[in-house]
């Protein structure tokens, strides 16, 4: 059912039990976004990650963030002020719900979409539950914690006929996609090779023991986690907490960077449906870069620090290409002014990432960075990790989505759940 089905489902029922009549949009003028229009948004997670997002989704005309979920007490006080001053500011009548239990939060009929700003051992089981009950879910990268969650995402929003937006948003940038279309249309040339620079692999937690404070709930924070005491680190020391370092909760900066960089990789060379092939760590034990990945097509993709930050390089048999953040250049420089021809392939036009969500959510239109293409970026993180950790090489059929002749890695494709926070499908 569409939002605009499903709202005018509500809005009849509720107007015949109130007796309310409905005021024709042409009545009220221009400007005025009736209820049935607007796309209501409910936040899971408000820590650091939430604050812009909500941020550029209020903007949003037609849009507005009207729940909020956490089991960190000060962070719901903290989000409600900052939704009831947003209303004081344009003059909307109300308040902002909060939750604590995001199962509450899901089953709110006035909610069209879900935004899942949790760490990332906490992006499945309430993105799937959200689908389940008929929400669009716009879910943070990467989209998943293991291969297996990120299918089991892709393969739910496909049944419920739901929209997924990986918040990969640099799809959404005008010179990373420019950068991908000189790529893929062969500006540079064939492609040789890739530099991949995104920070260390993940680790295991292993931090000591400290009290937990009194407005949070550590259990449900750790959710399907393995058991451990709390640490400030994980949850709050600094703005963005280190929970990303440690595979229990994420996948290194590896991944939470990889979910960026790996993106534009796959973007480049067509392979949102696929990925690398094999994966070569290594073999010192210590080392936190030089793994290569190879795609079917014999390009190699090296995770490198080549002196640039977070980017990513292409060579090419014509020049090389760096793209970050900060910079967009290529050598030859001449290249970087080319504009494409009409016969070139054309990528997709994304200028906000957030709105292209919800305009695909109203339009039940196909959004820049999909399930499958979260799921895809991800799995190439994943195995990443794994492959540090292993120091081994790893074959990968991207096709049936396993390992080949490797039993342990196999089993590393999903992971246990802790009880009673089990991913149920």
């Amino acid at each position: 059912m569409t939002i605009n089905k499903r709202r005018e489902f509500l809005k009849k029922t509720t107007s015949a039990a109130l007796g309310v009549t409905i005021i024709p949009r042409y009545v009220i003028g221009k400007g005025f976004t009736p209820p049935s229009d607007r796309f209501n948004i409910g936040v899971i997670g408000l820590g650091a990650q939430s604050s812009g997002l909500i941020e550029r989704m209020s903007k949003i005309s037609g849009a507005r963030v009207i729940a909020g979920c956490d089991i960190h007490k000060k962070r719901l006080t903290r989000f409600s002020k900052l939704i009831d001053n947003e209303y004081v500011k344009h003059k909307i009548k109300g308040r902002a719900l909060i939750y604590e239990d995001f199962y509450k939060l899901i089953e709110n009929p006035n909610i069209d979409g879900v935004v899942v700003s949790t760490p990332d051992h906490w992006h499945a089981i309430p993105s799937i539950n959200a689908l389940k009950a008929g929400k669009h879910v716009y879910c943070e990268k990467p989209m998943s914690h293991t291969i297996q969650e990120g299918r089991a995402m892709e393969n739910t929003a496909k049944i419920y006929n739901r929209i997924l937006q990986t918040g990969s948003m640099q799809r959404s940038r005008a010179d990373f996609r420019k950068a991908c279309e000189l790529v893929r249309n062969g500006y540079i040339g064939k492609i040789e090779r890739i530099w991949v620079e995104v920070g260390n692999p993940s680790a295991p937690c292993n931090l000591p023991f400290q009290e937990t404070p009194d407005y949070l709930n550590w259990d449900r924070w750790l959710g399907p986690a393995p058991l451990r005491s709390y640490h400030d680190i994980i949850v709050e020391r600094d703005w963005f907490p280190n929970w990303r370092w440690y595979r229990e909760f994420g996948g290194g900066i590896l991944s939470d960077w990889g979910a960026h960089m790996f993106d534009i990789v796959q973007w480049a060379l067509g392979m949102d449906h696929s990925g690398p092939i094999k994966y070569e760590a290594p073999m010192e034990p210590t080392a936190s870069r030089g793994l290569k990945m190879y795609y079917d097509n014999g390009i190699e993709v090296e995770h490198r620090n080549f002196g640039r930050g977070f980017a990513v390089r292409f060579f090419g048999s014509k020049g090389t290409l760096d793209i970050s953040r900060d910079f967009f250049e290529t050598n030859p420089k001449e290249i970087l002014n080319i504009k494409l021809k009409s016969t070139d392939k054309k990528l997709y036009v994304s200028n906000n990432h957030e709105n292209d969500w919800i305009t695909s959510a109203k339009n039940g239109s196909k959004p820049i960075c999909d399930a499958e293409v979260g799921h895809r970026t991800a799995t190439i993180c994943h195995i990443a990790n794994l492959a540090y950790e292993y120091r081994r090489p790893l074959n990968w059929d991207p096709v049936k989505e396993e390992f080949i002749d490797d039993f342990e890695a196999n089993l590393r494709r999903g992971k246990r759940y802790r009880k009673p926070y089990e991913l149920k499908l």
